[in-house]
């Protein structure tokens, strides 16, 4: 993915613990901004067993600056920022064809 954002992010990892208390390690996507709440995007590491699966979370840090992540439950937030992060993926693929382009010329 070719985010303006993800050269920030591009080595990041983050763990979570999903539900069953089992731990996944994640590697960051990319962070952005919707509605003045910062969300973030991670997607679990090759060989987790969780490949497939994109995480979104509410993102903060702490007084350290160290990264909160909090479960967005409410369906309607969820859903704007799954199509926000849909957009992002989009630019960044738009990105990468134009850039592409440019190569070949």
């Amino acid at each position: 993915m070719a985010s303006k954002d993800y050269e920030e992010f591009e080595d990041l990892q983050i763990t979570i613990t999903l539900e069953d208390d089992s731990t996944v390690d994640c590697d960051v996507l990319t962070r952005f901004p919707l509605n003045g709440q910062q969300y973030i995007a991670i997607a679990p590491v090759e060989g987790s067993g969780y490949e497939d699966d994109i995480y979104l979370y509410r993102f903060a840090e702490d007084a350290d600056g160290e990264p909160l992540l909090t479960v967005i439950e409410d369906d309607e937030e969820y859903d704007a920022v799954a199509d926000r992060f849909d957009e992002i993926l989009d630019e960044a693929e738009y990105d990468e064809w134009v850039d592409g382009d440019e190569k070949d010329d």
